[in-house]
Protein backbone atom coordinates (compact mmCIF):
# COMPACT_ATOMS: atom_id res chain seq x y z
CA UNK A 1 0.00 0.00 0.00
CA UNK A 2 1.01 3.30 -1.07
CA UNK A 3 1.58 5.90 1.74
CA UNK A 4 0.40 9.21 0.51
CA UNK A 5 1.28 12.73 2.59
CA UNK A 6 -1.33 14.61 4.13
CA UNK A 7 -1.51 17.72 6.12
CA UNK A 8 -4.74 17.41 7.60
CA UNK A 9 -6.68 14.20 9.37
CA UNK A 10 -10.11 14.38 10.15
CA UNK A 11 -11.69 11.41 12.46
CA UNK A 12 -15.37 11.25 12.54
CA UNK A 13 -17.33 9.39 15.38
CA UNK A 14 -20.65 7.85 13.60
CA UNK A 15 -23.44 7.73 16.16
CA UNK A 16 -26.86 6.84 15.62
CA UNK A 17 -28.07 10.75 14.82
CA UNK A 18 -24.93 12.57 14.79
CA UNK A 19 -21.12 12.97 14.24
CA UNK A 20 -18.37 14.26 15.90
CA UNK A 21 -15.36 15.56 14.12
CA UNK A 22 -11.77 15.92 15.04
CA UNK A 23 -9.44 18.10 13.02
CA UNK A 24 -5.59 18.06 13.65
CA UNK A 25 -2.37 18.96 11.59
CA UNK A 26 0.66 17.22 11.24
CA UNK A 27 1.80 18.05 14.82
CA UNK A 28 -0.57 16.71 16.38
CA UNK A 29 -2.61 19.81 17.20
CA UNK A 30 -6.05 19.96 17.40
CA UNK A 31 -7.31 22.23 14.96
CA UNK A 32 -10.94 22.10 15.63
CA UNK A 33 -13.55 19.75 17.08
CA UNK A 34 -17.45 19.90 16.91
CA UNK A 35 -20.72 17.57 17.02
CA UNK A 36 -22.99 18.08 13.29
CA UNK A 37 -26.36 16.37 13.20
CA UNK A 38 -27.00 13.53 10.53
CA UNK A 39 -28.87 15.12 8.43
CA UNK A 40 -28.52 16.95 4.65
CA UNK A 41 -27.78 20.53 6.13
CA UNK A 42 -25.47 18.75 8.73
CA UNK A 43 -23.40 16.71 6.63
CA UNK A 44 -22.88 19.65 4.38
CA UNK A 45 -22.07 22.25 7.10
CA UNK A 46 -19.38 19.11 8.37
CA UNK A 47 -17.41 19.64 5.16
CA UNK A 48 -17.59 23.02 4.62
CA UNK A 49 -16.12 23.39 8.19
CA UNK A 50 -13.50 20.86 7.57
CA UNK A 51 -12.32 22.89 4.02
CA UNK A 52 -12.19 25.71 5.67
CA UNK A 53 -10.31 24.76 8.67
CA UNK A 54 -7.80 23.18 5.81
CA UNK A 55 -7.40 26.45 4.51
CA UNK A 56 -10.00 26.03 1.66
CA UNK A 57 -8.51 22.87 -0.10
CA UNK A 58 -9.79 19.24 0.29
CA UNK A 59 -6.78 17.63 -1.50
CA UNK A 60 -4.46 17.78 2.12
CA UNK A 61 -7.14 15.99 3.78
CA UNK A 62 -7.81 12.34 5.08
CA UNK A 63 -10.63 11.70 6.85
CA UNK A 64 -10.78 8.31 9.18
CA UNK A 65 -13.79 6.69 9.84
CA UNK A 66 -14.91 3.02 11.08
CA UNK A 67 -17.91 2.61 8.79
CA UNK A 68 -17.02 2.44 5.28
CA UNK A 69 -20.53 3.17 3.72
CA UNK A 70 -23.40 5.59 4.15
CA UNK A 71 -24.25 9.25 3.10
CA UNK A 72 -21.19 10.86 4.75
CA UNK A 73 -19.11 9.01 2.84
CA UNK A 74 -20.09 9.07 0.02
CA UNK A 75 -20.42 12.73 0.26
CA UNK A 76 -17.15 13.49 1.47
CA UNK A 77 -16.06 11.33 -1.20
CA UNK A 78 -18.16 13.49 -3.90
CA UNK A 79 -16.14 16.67 -2.74
CA UNK A 80 -12.97 15.07 -3.20
CA UNK A 81 -11.67 13.99 0.10
CA UNK A 82 -9.62 11.16 1.34
CA UNK A 83 -11.59 8.37 3.14
CA UNK A 84 -10.47 6.30 5.33
CA UNK A 85 -11.93 3.27 6.54
CA UNK A 86 -10.85 0.65 9.47
CA UNK A 87 -12.09 -2.25 11.17
CA UNK A 88 -13.72 -1.13 14.75
CA UNK A 89 -11.67 -4.22 16.07
CA UNK A 90 -8.55 -2.74 15.05
CA UNK A 91 -9.61 0.89 16.51
CA UNK A 92 -10.14 -0.59 20.04
CA UNK A 93 -6.47 -1.28 19.81
CA UNK A 94 -5.74 2.36 18.95
CA UNK A 95 -7.83 3.76 21.55
CA UNK A 96 -5.69 1.86 24.05
CA UNK A 97 -2.70 4.14 23.19
CA UNK A 98 -4.52 6.69 25.09
CA UNK A 99 -6.62 5.43 27.58
CA UNK A 100 -5.20 1.99 29.29
CA UNK A 101 -8.98 1.88 31.03
CA UNK A 102 -10.81 0.52 27.69
CA UNK A 103 -13.05 3.97 28.20
CA UNK A 104 -15.20 4.95 24.71
CA UNK A 105 -16.57 8.10 25.12
CA UNK A 106 -16.14 11.66 22.26
CA UNK A 107 -12.29 10.53 22.33
CA UNK A 108 -12.85 8.25 19.33
CA UNK A 109 -12.46 10.91 16.89
CA UNK A 110 -9.59 12.00 18.14
CA UNK A 111 -8.21 8.56 18.41
CA UNK A 112 -9.36 7.77 14.62
CA UNK A 113 -7.76 11.23 13.42
CA UNK A 114 -4.28 10.33 15.45
CA UNK A 115 -4.10 6.73 14.38
CA UNK A 116 -4.74 7.96 10.96
CA UNK A 117 -2.00 10.43 11.22
CA UNK A 118 0.42 7.78 12.22
CA UNK A 119 -0.46 4.24 11.26
CA UNK A 120 -2.10 4.93 7.57
CA UNK A 121 -1.35 1.84 6.19
CA UNK A 122 -3.74 0.45 9.12
CA UNK A 123 -6.39 1.98 6.69
CA UNK A 124 -7.92 1.05 3.62
CA UNK A 125 -9.15 3.97 1.38
CA UNK A 126 -12.71 3.87 0.25
CA UNK A 127 -13.64 4.67 -3.46
CA UNK A 128 -16.94 4.73 -4.63
CA UNK A 129 -18.64 1.89 -6.85
CA UNK A 130 -20.15 2.56 -9.91
CA UNK A 131 -24.24 1.97 -9.50
CA UNK A 132 -24.96 -0.91 -11.05
CA UNK A 133 -22.56 -2.45 -8.44
CA UNK A 134 -24.10 -0.63 -5.86
CA UNK A 135 -27.73 -1.88 -6.97
CA UNK A 136 -26.12 -5.42 -7.55
CA UNK A 137 -24.95 -5.19 -3.88
CA UNK A 138 -28.30 -4.06 -2.54
CA UNK A 139 -29.80 -6.76 -4.66
CA UNK A 140 -27.24 -9.86 -3.77
CA UNK A 141 -27.97 -9.12 0.14
CA UNK A 142 -32.11 -8.43 0.09
CA UNK A 143 -31.61 -12.34 -1.61
CA UNK A 144 -29.47 -13.50 1.13
CA UNK A 145 -32.24 -12.09 3.93
CA UNK A 146 -35.12 -13.28 1.99
CA UNK A 147 -33.82 -17.04 1.67
CA UNK A 148 -32.70 -16.76 5.41
CA UNK A 149 -36.55 -15.27 5.96
CA UNK A 150 -37.68 -18.10 3.85
CA UNK A 151 -36.31 -21.05 5.74
CA UNK A 152 -37.49 -19.69 8.76
CA UNK A 153 -41.02 -19.92 7.65
CA UNK A 154 -40.12 -22.91 6.01
CA UNK A 155 -39.12 -24.70 9.39
CA UNK A 156 -42.41 -23.13 11.21
CA UNK A 157 -44.36 -25.15 8.46
CA UNK A 158 -42.24 -28.37 9.17
CA UNK A 159 -43.09 -28.13 12.68
CA UNK A 160 -46.62 -27.51 12.68
CA UNK A 161 -47.41 -30.27 9.82
CA UNK A 162 -45.28 -32.87 11.84
CA UNK A 163 -47.04 -32.09 14.90
CA UNK A 164 -51.02 -32.57 13.20
CA UNK A 165 -50.12 -33.80 9.13
CA UNK A 166 -47.13 -35.91 9.07
CA UNK A 167 -48.52 -37.19 5.61
CA UNK A 168 -47.19 -34.28 3.67
CA UNK A 169 -43.94 -34.46 5.19
CA UNK A 170 -43.54 -38.01 3.44
CA UNK A 171 -44.42 -36.29 0.04
CA UNK A 172 -42.00 -33.09 0.41
CA UNK A 173 -40.07 -33.22 3.37
CA UNK A 174 -38.50 -30.05 3.47
CA UNK A 175 -41.91 -28.16 3.32
CA UNK A 176 -40.58 -25.57 1.33
CA UNK A 177 -41.94 -26.27 -2.18
CA UNK A 178 -45.13 -24.43 -3.82
CA UNK A 179 -46.83 -27.00 -5.24
CA UNK A 180 -46.81 -28.63 -1.28
CA UNK A 181 -48.69 -25.22 -0.38
CA UNK A 182 -51.27 -25.66 -3.12
CA UNK A 183 -51.85 -29.22 -1.84
CA UNK A 184 -52.43 -27.81 1.88
CA UNK A 185 -54.56 -24.99 0.42
CA UNK A 186 -56.75 -28.29 -1.02
CA UNK A 187 -56.57 -29.92 1.81
CA UNK A 188 -55.82 -28.21 5.15
CA UNK A 189 -56.87 -31.12 6.91
CA UNK A 190 -56.07 -34.67 7.11
CA UNK A 191 -59.87 -35.37 7.46
CA UNK A 192 -60.64 -33.82 4.26
CA UNK A 193 -58.44 -36.25 1.87
CA UNK A 194 -61.13 -38.74 2.07
CA UNK A 195 -63.35 -35.74 -0.47
CA UNK A 196 -60.25 -34.61 -2.88
CA UNK A 197 -60.59 -36.41 -6.46
CA UNK A 198 -57.56 -37.52 -8.39
CA UNK A 199 -57.78 -34.63 -10.83
CA UNK A 200 -57.23 -32.06 -8.58
CA UNK A 201 -54.25 -33.55 -7.68
CA UNK A 202 -53.15 -34.26 -11.26
CA UNK A 203 -53.89 -30.34 -11.92
CA UNK A 204 -50.88 -29.44 -9.47
CA UNK A 205 -48.74 -31.59 -10.24
CA UNK A 206 -49.36 -30.80 -13.60
CA UNK A 207 -49.05 -26.96 -13.07
CA UNK A 208 -45.63 -26.89 -10.80
CA UNK A 209 -44.19 -30.28 -13.35
CA UNK A 210 -44.17 -32.47 -9.94
CA UNK A 211 -43.05 -36.01 -11.92
CA UNK A 212 -41.44 -37.86 -9.26
CA UNK A 213 -44.97 -38.53 -7.67
CA UNK A 214 -48.16 -39.23 -9.27
CA UNK A 215 -51.82 -38.68 -8.18
CA UNK A 216 -52.37 -42.16 -6.62
CA UNK A 217 -49.23 -42.19 -4.63
CA UNK A 218 -50.25 -38.62 -3.18
CA UNK A 219 -53.50 -39.53 -2.36
CA UNK A 220 -52.77 -43.09 -1.35
CA UNK A 221 -50.02 -40.64 1.62
CA UNK A 222 -52.61 -38.19 2.40
CA UNK A 223 -55.44 -41.33 2.97
CA UNK A 224 -52.80 -43.14 5.49
CA UNK A 225 -54.59 -42.94 9.32
CA UNK A 226 -54.11 -39.49 10.94
CA UNK A 227 -52.42 -39.06 14.48
CA UNK A 228 -55.04 -39.00 17.32
CA UNK A 229 -55.10 -35.41 18.78
CA UNK A 230 -57.15 -33.65 21.21
CA UNK A 231 -60.64 -31.92 20.37
CA UNK A 232 -59.73 -28.62 18.48
CA UNK A 233 -55.78 -29.58 18.17
CA UNK A 234 -55.98 -30.00 14.11
CA UNK A 235 -57.84 -27.46 13.21
CA UNK A 236 -55.93 -24.84 15.68
CA UNK A 237 -52.72 -25.58 13.70
CA UNK A 238 -54.38 -25.67 10.23
CA UNK A 239 -55.17 -22.61 10.77
CA UNK A 240 -51.37 -21.54 11.72
CA UNK A 241 -50.61 -23.26 8.57
CA UNK A 242 -53.00 -21.50 6.52
CA UNK A 243 -51.89 -18.22 7.49
CA UNK A 244 -48.58 -19.08 6.84
CA UNK A 245 -48.84 -19.87 3.37
CA UNK A 246 -49.26 -16.32 2.19
CA UNK A 247 -46.22 -15.14 3.86
CA UNK A 248 -44.45 -17.89 2.15
CA UNK A 249 -45.65 -17.31 -1.42
CA UNK A 250 -44.88 -13.60 -1.09
CA UNK A 251 -41.36 -14.40 -0.39
CA UNK A 252 -40.98 -17.16 -2.85
CA UNK A 253 -42.25 -13.87 -5.06
CA UNK A 254 -39.90 -11.74 -3.84
CA UNK A 255 -37.16 -14.21 -4.23
CA UNK A 256 -38.04 -14.60 -8.02
CA UNK A 257 -38.24 -11.32 -8.63
CA UNK A 258 -34.65 -10.51 -7.18
CA UNK A 259 -33.03 -12.91 -8.65
CA UNK A 260 -34.37 -11.69 -11.76
CA UNK A 261 -33.11 -8.37 -11.34
CA UNK A 262 -29.75 -9.42 -10.54
CA UNK A 263 -29.41 -11.57 -13.64
CA UNK A 264 -30.51 -8.17 -15.61
CA UNK A 265 -27.91 -5.93 -14.09
CA UNK A 266 -25.30 -8.97 -14.58
CA UNK A 267 -26.25 -8.99 -18.25
CA UNK A 268 -25.32 -4.80 -18.55
CA UNK A 269 -22.36 -5.44 -16.60
CA UNK A 270 -21.48 -8.11 -19.10
CA UNK A 271 -22.40 -5.58 -22.16
CA UNK A 272 -21.25 -2.56 -20.98
CA UNK A 273 -18.08 -1.68 -23.11
CA UNK A 274 -14.54 -2.23 -20.37
CA UNK A 275 -13.55 0.74 -18.62
CA UNK A 276 -10.01 0.92 -20.23
CA UNK A 277 -9.38 1.07 -24.16
CA UNK A 278 -7.39 -2.51 -25.09
CA UNK A 279 -9.80 -4.47 -23.03
CA UNK A 280 -11.85 -6.94 -24.61
CA UNK A 281 -14.08 -7.92 -22.14
CA UNK A 282 -15.59 -6.65 -18.59
CA UNK A 283 -14.55 -8.21 -14.82
CA UNK A 284 -18.44 -9.59 -14.93
CA UNK A 285 -18.22 -11.38 -17.96
CA UNK A 286 -14.63 -12.80 -17.15
CA UNK A 287 -16.46 -13.85 -13.97
CA UNK A 288 -19.02 -15.29 -15.30
CA UNK A 289 -17.18 -17.78 -17.75
CA UNK A 290 -15.32 -19.51 -14.99
CA UNK A 291 -16.70 -23.47 -14.26
CA UNK A 292 -18.98 -23.33 -11.40
CA UNK A 293 -19.98 -19.35 -11.45
CA UNK A 294 -23.68 -18.61 -11.29
CA UNK A 295 -25.75 -15.42 -11.07
CA UNK A 296 -25.30 -15.28 -7.41
CA UNK A 297 -21.97 -16.45 -6.57
CA UNK A 298 -20.61 -13.69 -9.52
CA UNK A 299 -23.18 -11.34 -8.33
CA UNK A 300 -21.34 -11.69 -4.99
CA UNK A 301 -18.57 -11.88 -6.17
CA UNK A 302 -18.49 -7.99 -7.67
CA UNK A 303 -20.44 -6.81 -5.12
CA UNK A 304 -18.66 -7.73 -1.63
CA UNK A 305 -14.87 -7.45 -3.05
CA UNK A 306 -15.39 -4.90 -5.67
CA UNK A 307 -12.50 -3.02 -4.28
CA UNK A 308 -10.09 -6.17 -3.92
CA UNK A 309 -10.99 -7.14 -7.93
CA UNK A 310 -10.84 -3.44 -9.31
CA UNK A 311 -7.22 -3.49 -8.06
CA UNK A 312 -6.34 -7.01 -8.89
CA UNK A 313 -5.54 -7.50 -5.63
CA UNK A 314 -5.07 -11.45 -4.96
CA UNK A 315 -3.72 -11.16 -0.80
CA UNK A 316 -6.43 -8.96 -0.24
CA UNK A 317 -9.17 -10.96 -2.07
CA UNK A 318 -7.91 -14.27 -0.48
CA UNK A 319 -7.95 -12.51 3.05
CA UNK A 320 -11.66 -10.55 2.99
CA UNK A 321 -13.01 -13.90 1.48
CA UNK A 322 -11.70 -15.73 4.40
CA UNK A 323 -10.09 -18.66 1.93
CA UNK A 324 -6.27 -17.29 3.03
CA UNK A 325 -5.41 -19.18 6.38
CA UNK A 326 -4.24 -17.85 9.89
CA UNK A 327 -0.77 -18.86 11.24
CA UNK A 328 -0.09 -18.66 14.80
CA UNK A 329 3.25 -19.16 15.81
CA UNK A 330 4.84 -19.17 19.67
CA UNK A 331 8.15 -20.31 20.02
CA UNK A 332 8.13 -23.52 18.66
CA UNK A 333 4.77 -24.10 18.24
CA UNK A 334 2.83 -23.05 15.24
CA UNK A 335 -0.80 -23.51 14.34
CA UNK A 336 -2.64 -22.57 11.10
CA UNK A 337 -6.23 -22.52 11.30
CA UNK A 338 -9.37 -21.33 9.35
CA UNK A 339 -9.92 -17.50 8.85
CA UNK A 340 -12.84 -16.35 10.83
CA UNK A 341 -12.54 -12.81 10.13
CA UNK A 342 -13.88 -11.89 6.77
CA UNK A 343 -16.56 -11.10 5.14
CA UNK A 344 -19.04 -13.61 5.34
CA UNK A 345 -21.34 -13.32 2.51
CA UNK A 346 -18.32 -13.73 0.27
CA UNK A 347 -17.13 -16.96 2.28
CA UNK A 348 -20.59 -17.99 1.81
CA UNK A 349 -20.05 -17.33 -2.33
CA UNK A 350 -16.60 -18.84 -2.31
CA UNK A 351 -17.81 -22.45 -0.76
CA UNK A 352 -20.38 -22.39 -3.26
CA UNK A 353 -18.32 -21.57 -6.01
CA UNK A 354 -15.67 -23.95 -5.16
CA UNK A 355 -18.50 -26.90 -4.16
CA UNK A 356 -20.06 -26.06 -7.59
CA UNK A 357 -16.55 -26.20 -9.81
CA UNK A 358 -15.99 -29.58 -8.62
CA UNK A 359 -18.94 -30.87 -10.21
CA UNK A 360 -18.64 -28.89 -13.57
CA UNK A 361 -14.43 -29.12 -14.08
CA UNK A 362 -12.80 -32.03 -14.28
CA UNK A 363 -9.48 -30.51 -12.98
CA UNK A 364 -11.18 -28.56 -9.83
CA UNK A 365 -12.85 -32.43 -9.13
CA UNK A 366 -8.91 -34.07 -9.56
CA UNK A 367 -7.31 -30.96 -6.81
CA UNK A 368 -10.45 -31.62 -4.29
CA UNK A 369 -9.61 -35.50 -4.54
CA UNK A 370 -5.70 -35.28 -4.08
CA UNK A 371 -6.51 -32.66 -1.16
CA UNK A 372 -9.45 -35.33 0.40
CA UNK A 373 -6.55 -38.50 -0.45
CA UNK A 374 -3.66 -36.37 1.43
CA UNK A 375 -6.35 -36.32 4.64
CA UNK A 376 -8.03 -32.98 4.41
CA UNK A 377 -11.52 -32.54 5.16
CA UNK A 378 -14.60 -31.24 2.92
CA UNK A 379 -14.04 -27.51 3.92
CA UNK A 380 -10.71 -27.29 4.03
CA UNK A 381 -10.19 -29.14 0.58
CA UNK A 382 -12.92 -26.85 -0.71
CA UNK A 383 -11.06 -23.72 1.02
CA UNK A 384 -7.89 -24.80 -1.29
CA UNK A 385 -10.02 -25.54 -4.10
CA UNK A 386 -11.25 -21.87 -3.61
CA UNK A 387 -7.78 -19.90 -2.96
CA UNK A 388 -6.75 -21.60 -6.40
CA UNK A 389 -10.09 -20.37 -8.30
CA UNK A 390 -9.24 -16.81 -6.76
CA UNK A 391 -5.24 -17.07 -8.21
CA UNK A 392 -6.82 -17.82 -11.21
CA UNK A 393 -9.06 -15.03 -11.49
CA UNK A 394 -6.83 -12.89 -10.69
CA UNK A 395 -4.76 -13.97 -13.57
CA UNK A 396 -7.15 -13.81 -15.90
CA UNK A 397 -8.47 -10.19 -15.02
CA UNK A 398 -4.98 -9.05 -15.66
CA UNK A 399 -4.84 -10.51 -18.59
CA UNK A 400 -8.25 -9.57 -19.83
CA UNK A 401 -9.11 -13.55 -20.98
CA UNK A 402 -12.17 -15.14 -20.74
CA UNK A 403 -11.63 -19.18 -19.43
CA UNK A 404 -10.37 -21.64 -21.85
CA UNK A 405 -10.03 -25.25 -20.34
CA UNK A 406 -7.60 -25.56 -23.83
CA UNK A 407 -5.12 -22.74 -22.95
CA UNK A 408 -4.93 -24.10 -19.31
CA UNK A 409 -4.11 -27.23 -20.05
CA UNK A 410 -1.59 -26.13 -22.48
CA UNK A 411 -0.16 -23.97 -19.87
CA UNK A 412 -0.19 -26.61 -17.06
CA UNK A 413 2.08 -28.86 -19.49
CA UNK A 414 4.49 -26.01 -20.33
CA UNK A 415 4.65 -25.00 -16.48
CA UNK A 416 6.07 -28.83 -15.74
Amino acid sequence: MEIQPYQYFVGIDWASDSYQVCLINNDNKVLGEKKFEHSGDGIAQCIDWIVKLAGGHACPVAVAIEVPHGAMVESLVEKSLAVFAINPKQMDRFRDRHTVAGAKDDLDAYVMADSLRTDQRCFHRVRLDEPAIVRLRELSRMAADLKTDGNRLSNQLWEHLRRFYPQMLKLCPAADEVWLWDLLKAVPLPADAAKLKPAKVNAILHAHRIRRHTAKEVLEHLRQSALRLAPGAAEAASERVQMLLPRLRLLQQQQEVTAKRIENILDELCAAPPESEGRKHSDAEILLSLPGVGPVVAATMLAEASQPLRNRDYQALRNYAGAAPVTRRSGKKMVIVMRYACNEQLSNALYHWSRTSTQNDPKAKKHYTEMRERGHRHGRALRGLADRNLAMLISMLKSNTLYDAAKRSAAEVQAA
